[in-house]
């Protein structure tokens, strides 16, 4: 059966930078509230002068033709395998139906701009909506977006937008200097666990420091003589520096000691007979603290498997590191064959100087596998190799 994308990374969550960057109404509740992370609540007697009080984002009752809008920016840009529109608490003023468009912008552009001059694909055609539950629509684009708009037809009420996929970086950004390879923004993602009885283990690697004990992850207690694990695929290969475990919030459910482990998957399968090797040996952790550890890394690894002995909570995992030459072009080439036709097209003809109908036919034999035969310029960008001015 088909795995639920609902286990993805929500790619629009506040936590993880998402922002309501414009609404064309907002009567009766904030568009911000559509990306918070917690479930929306419900008071009975909250009210103030604009009426009823809503976890949400609720617009006025329209008496003329037309819908209502939202544009989020997804605080990580990446793939989205699909979206849920809660409705949670609205009952008689959830919107009947609604749509999701999305677009891949460069740069931080106005909400006026969003509107007027990029191009927007539907990615959720106009479908019915139920009212206080999760519609949960998936998505077949194979395409890296930046933003989502949210139209509801005509008005109404929306709690929460989840946007979930995959994160697809640009690869510029990750080796301007010592990047955490394990990071969701940058594409590392949980890819297997012991137990997540109290928190989901890709808290370990979201942005910031944690808020609370919740905002981490956390088994239940063992009662065998075994011991709780978290295996994480890294945002490309790499040879890790330093490793910080936080045990924040955690005073009376921290792990006694830790352990950590990688492996090279592209000569085995890490869930089963990759040649692991300890990159941090069985170490003894204190609770409520961020420990640091520098590691004498040499060998390039795309998974990391950290152990904890036995149970307990970590709030954050960081990897810190280089991206290996061949983790560097992955991710490069990840990325390129993840753009619209029309965002390569652009990448392509500023880092080659290619004529529109070159770039064009170069992006219709995506997705490369490999960059022997790219313009020189635009191999070197996927690589991360300086280009040479002029």
């Amino acid at each position: 059966m088909e795995a639920d994308f609902r286990t993805l990374p929500d790619l629009a969550v506040r936590s993880l930078g998402g922002s309501v960057v414009w609404a064309n109404d907002e009567s009766f509740a904030a568009r911000q509230n559509l990306v918070l992370p917690a479930p929306a609540r419900f008071d009975p007697d909250s009210f103030d002068h604009r009426g009823k009080v809503y976890d949400g984002w609720e617009t006025r009752r329209r008496r003329e033709p037309g819908h209502d809008q939202a544009i989020v920016r997804l605080g990580v840009p990446g793939i989205v395998r699909g979206v849920v529109i809660d409705t949670a608490w609205f009952t008689g003023n959830y919107p009947p139906e609604a749509s999701i468009e999305a677009t891949s912008v460069s740069g931080y552009p106005s909400a006026d701009e969003l509107n007027d001059t990029a191009v927007w694909e539907t990615i959720v055609a106009r479908s019915a909506l139920d009212g206080d539950g999760e519609n949960a629509f998936p998505v077949e684009s194979a395409q890296r977006w930046t933003h989502v708009r949210l139209t509801i037809y005509p008005d109404g009420g929306v709690a929460r937008l989840r946007i979930h996929g995959d994160a697809v970086p640009d690869p510029r950004l990750l080796d301007i200097g010592g990047v955490d390879l394990a990071a969701l923004e940058h594409g590392g993602l949980v890819v297997g666990c012991s137990d997540m009885f109290y928190g989901s283990p890709n808290n370990l690697l979201s942005p910031g420091r944690a808020r609370s004990m919740a905002d981490g992850w956390e088994t239940a207690r063992r009662r065998d003589d075994a011991n709780d694990w978290v295996t994480v695929a890294l945002a490309a290969s790499g040879v890790i520096r330093m490793a910080e475990l936080d045990t924040s919030y955690f005073l009376s459910n921290a792990p006694g000691w830790a352990a950590l482990h990688g492996c090279d998957a592209s000569i085995g399968d890490p869930q089963r007979d990759a040649d692991w090797f300890e990159l941090l040996p069985r170490t003894r952790l204190a609770p409520d603290t961020r420990h640091q550890f520098l590691l004498d890394g040499e060998r390039a690894v795309t998974h990391a498997r950290l152990d904890i002995y036995p149970d307990g909570g970590m709030a954050r995992l960081r990897l810190f590191g280089a991206l290996a030459p061949e983790g560097r072009l992955g991710a490069g080439l990840r990325w390129f064959n993840a753009l619209p036709p029309a965002a390569a097209v652009e990448v392509l003809m500023s880092a080659s100087g290619l004529t529109l109908q070159d770039a064009r036919a170069r992006v219709a034999v995506r997705p490369l596998t490999g960059v022997t035969s790219l313009p020189d310029q635009l191999r070197r960008l996927l690589a991360g190799t300086p280009v040479a001015p002029g």
